[in-house]
């Protein structure tokens, strides 16, 4: 065995909920060498491999994870180009991240750069391998929109491999990641230079979007909005000549908001969609909550809302 690769690891303390039992196998490889040698280990040990970030947005059975569990830590920053470079347009600049910086981390090393675009995704936790993995999203604003090139790492073979924006076939919560027969070593972003006084304005936009996100949605012991939007096919309900896909609005109707407890494990107050571990809750008590949701949306609006956040290490389905 590889001597970075622990055995027995809490993962109560690697996520958010703050829930969820221990690794079988762990580690936290800092190079692209000890990477490839964590998934040689799991291909040699058929193992399963679940690739762990700041663990915003998962859900980890109390059972805990029986294979390997690798969290990255590759935490380079690079100024790739410029639009002193040729390859470059005008204006614009490729900025290379490894898998484990977090989005925080990067943003303010674009703004102390005067570096503009990912700001709009300040505020919400996890790293470059996490977002790209979801897609992550804002209102309007998508990581797609960023995304020009990566390096991934092929599961079985441990090779490097350099693909383009378009072989993610990104969606809404959704990467060709989500196979799981790669996983990102690194993403480059297409970002715009700015001058001094745009990157103040910039960072003070900043500010105000992590203000309102504390105002407005729970930031411990969370993982996000639990359920992820409906598809146009799921939903009759129609508003404003359009189809009502917002999970929000039917978890509003059946009134839980800061009312529904399983444990310590409760709907979130500030938002219907957020589950909150208010101290001792564990996966079990989240998993009831959640069924209990899924039932009353589906008793009130016969449809059935299906989960965002990831589950990790269930040996089978929990939800409806």
């Amino acid at each position: 065995m590889q001597n970075f690769i622990q055995t027995n690891v809490p993962l109560k303390d690697k996520n958010w909920f703050h829930t969820g039992g221990s690794a079988r196998f762990y580690c936290e490889p800092r190079t692209v060498k000890e990477f490839q040698a964590a998934l040689c280990f799991a291909q040699k040990e058929a193992l399963e491999i679940f690739v762990l970030g700041q663990g915003a947005n998962i859900l980890i059975s109390d059972d805990g994870f029986d294979g390997l569990v690798i969290r990255p830590q590759l935490l380079s920053i690079d100024l790739i180009s410029s639009a002193d470079d040729q390859c470059t347009e005008k204006g614009t600049v490729l900025i290379k991240a490894g898998a484990g910086v977090t989005m925080d981390a990067l943003i303010q090393y674009c703004l102390g750069n005067q570096i503009l675009g990912l700001e709009e995704f300040s505020g919400i936790p996890g790293t470059v391998g996490g977002s790209v993995f979801i897609n992550l999203h804002y209102f309007e604003f998508l990581l797609e929109q960023f995304v020009v090139c990566a390096e991934i790492i092929n599961k079985k073979t441990c090779e490097l491999k350099v693909v383009t924006q378009d072989w993610f076939a990104f969606g809404y919560d959704q990467s060709e990641l989500h196979a799981q027969d790669y996983y990102l070593v690194n993403a480059t972003f297409k970002l715009t230079r700015c001058n001094e006084l745009e990157a103040a304005y910039a960072q003070g936009r900043r500010t105000e979007i992590i203000r309102h996100r504390v105002k407005r949605y729970p930031s411990i012991n969370t993982c996000g909005s639990f359920f992820r939007n409906f598809h146009d096919h799921e939903v009759t309900l129609m508003s404003n000549g359009k189809k009502m896909i917002y999970v929000a609005y039917y978890l509003d109707k059946i009134g839980i908001k800061g009312e529904l407890t399983v444990g310590d494990a409760t709907v979130s107050y500030q938002h219907a969609n957020m589950l909150v571990n208010r101290g001792s809750a564990t996966s079990t008590d989240i998993i009831n909550l959640v069924r209990i949701m899924q039932q009353l949306v589906y008793e009130k609006f016969g449809i059935i809302p299906q989960p965002e956040c990831q589950l990790v290490g269930f040996k089978e389905w929990p939800l409806l």
